[in-house]
């Protein structure tokens, strides 16, 4: 076990770190490309695209001309089914919990439709602990886009040095690096341990509750 220093703000990822709701996500693609007439695309390829705008998720799969509709399509009808087999991922309200405890300001930073994740923080009690979340729409950037982290942390009223992210994708670890923040990685995801630490990641986790311990020894 490694010890860390602990941390003077936290940015959360959501999708894969916090919760589990791939089964709605890929149903909500799965439906849409459909109906624009395509192939069912392959579930895996959509889970391993996670992390990043869901525009560019859809480009892997329907046309250049009917990506904007796709996304208007994707936004209308996942709201209807988000909450279908969705699960808080264990460790995630007793890490936010216990950063409450301590004092340390949070923030959730995702590429999930702004109005989407406020709600899903709402519905599974993030907004309990966490003050700020950020998400696609609430800016003109995404994540890995350095402009989007310096904007949380503007919001958060804090500068950079002693923060962490804790993400489960390259994405997230490209979005602490543009910041010159460490991210504390979980291989909630997609993605696993190693691909993780190749992407840069300062220290991975099987899950938050190996990070909670780590910080806690």
């Amino acid at each position: 076990m490694t010890t860390h220093p602990q941390p003077l703000a936290v940015l959360w990822d959501m999708d894969g770190t916090l919760i589990d709701q791939t089964v709605a996500i890929v149903r909500c693609y799965e439906a849409v490309i459909a109906e624009l007439g395509h192939p069912a695309p392959d579930p895996q390829a959509i889970r391993r695209s996670l992390g990043g705008p869901m525009a560019s998720t859809m480009a892997l799969f329907v046309e250049d001309s009917q990506l904007e509709d796709a996304c208007q399509q994707f936004r209308a009808r996942f709201p209807e089914m988000m909450y279908d087999g969705m699960v808080i991922l264990p460790g995630a309200l007793a890490c936010m919990k216990y950063f409450a405890g301590l004092k340390i300001p949070q923030a959730i930073l995702t590429n999930k439709h702004g109005e989407t994740a406020r709600a899903v923080s709402k519905h599974c009690g993030f907004d309990t602990f966490v003050r700020v979340c950020l998400g696609n729409g609430d800016t003109e950037w995404s994540k890995p886009e350095p402009e989007l982290g310096r904007t949380v942390l503007e919001r958060l009223g804090i500068e950079a040095a002693g923060v962490i992210m804790i993400g489960d994708s390259p994405t997230d670890v490209a979005t602490a690096l543009a910041i010159d923040i460490p991210c504390y990685a979980v291989a909630t995801g997609a993605h696993r341990a190693a691909e993780l630490q190749v992407a840069g990641a300062h220290a991975s986790y099987p899950c938050l509750n190996t990070l909670l311990a780590d910080l806690q020894a």
